[in-house]
């Protein structure tokens, strides 16, 4: 057996230890590259990003490169869970860690914060996402018209918002958004450019989204969540006498909400879904008397103290899934900000 088998091998029963079996980074399973300067195992798409990063990250693929056996030592006495501990050691609450299945853009945002600026390695540390003021161009979807125009973005840690401006120079914001109301997610796929960001917020207690990008990568960096999922389905008014419409369906967390076209300002409604024993469920099929008169037959039924919702998908694994989804949310506990969020859904309808 060769010097490079027997290293093969002995990188294999590695990738075996606990925590090794996933990328370091996404989380993509079965890992099949490793970082030889870092002792972390992950996978082509993460490698490629590290491979950016010549003088943090040393990449190896593990069949096909040549390991030397203090590399090979280096592997075994670290792994992945021992560096994410170190690593991710102080990330806060509110950041999102991408997985395997979001942009490369946000994948790269995440990879540079671990290993090249170490911001989550020190507890107390000031990220460079905190510092005080953000001021910069973004360009952005107009509500109306779907054109993207340059606007002024000022995000404020003292003040707790994010305002826009309309003209650079321009001495008023168009708008002033309470940080805390704001969910940001990236949408490469759906603005149509990868630095693109979903910013979705409340406005006089209607949901309003801002589309934005930068041609550099540039976006506002404290990022939130990701929605739990996005779709078509079609759904019927509240007396489900109606006739079934299409519309894109958002679900953020407890929030479902729906509109028109994908990249819609505002939400034509939404519903707050709640923890099953409150009254909330989920269930496949629709009421006998409802009629359907779309092409898309695999129903849902929503019910909430206040009212059903009624909903079918196009194919039955869509209806599953987003089944799943629902079922899951109203299994958990809700928070003290939810029951905030629930009172104020029921004010408002």
């Amino acid at each position: 057996m060769s010097a490079n088998e027997r290293a093969t091998r002995a990188l294999r029963e590695i990738l075996l230890q606990p925590g090794n079996d996933a990328c370091a980074d996404c989380g993509a399973p079965d890992p099949m590259w490793g970082s030889c300067s870092l002792g972390v195992f992950i996978c082509l798409a993460c490698s490629g990003i590290h491979r950016n990063l010549p003088d943090v990250s040393k990449v190896k693929s593990l069949s096909l490169s040549h390991w030397e056996d203090q590399e090979v030592q280096f592997m075994s006495q670290r792994g992945n869970r021992l560096m994410r501990s170190h690593y991710e050691a102080a990330v806060p609450v509110y950041y999102y860690k991408p997985t395997h299945r979001d942009c490369q853009t946000l994948r790269e945002q995440w990879i540079r914060a671990k290993y090249e600026r170490k911001e989550f390695s020190e507890p107390g540390k000031t990220f460079t996402y905190e510092e005080g003021t953000r001021d910069g161009m973004l360009m952005k979807r107009g509500r109306d018209n779907g054109q993207f125009l340059s606007r002024r973005f000022v995000l404020s840690e003292w003040e707790g918002t994010l305002k826009y401006f309309t003209k650079y120079d321009a001495k008023e914001p168009k708008a002033v958004i309470k940080v805390d109301t704001i969910n940001a997610t990236f949408q490469p796929e759906k603005v149509g450019n990868p630095n693109s960001l979903q910013i979705t917020y409340l406005k006089d207690y209607s949901t309003r989204n801002i589309f934005v990008y930068h041609d550099n990568g540039k976006l506002v960096p404290k990022l939130t969540r990701n929605f739990l999922k996005e779709g078509y389905m079609e759904k019927t008014g509240p007396r489900q006498t109606e006739g079934f419409k299409k519309r894109w369906f958002t679900l953020d967390q407890r929030r479902l909400m729906y509109f028109k076209l994908p990249l819609d300002a505002f939400a034509k409604g939404e519903a707050f879904l709640g923890n099953k024993d409150h009254g909330y469920s989920a269930a496949a099929g629709l009421p006998a008397a409802a009629h359907c008169n779309g092409n898309w037959q695999h129903g849902i039924t929503i019910k909430t103290p206040e009212r059903s919702f009624l909903l079918t998908c196009e194919t039955e694994s869509d209806q599953q899934d987003w089944l799943k989804h629902f079922n899951a949310v109203m299994d958990a506990v809700m928070s003290p900000q939810e029951y905030t969020m629930e009172a104020l859904f029921k004010h408002r309808h």
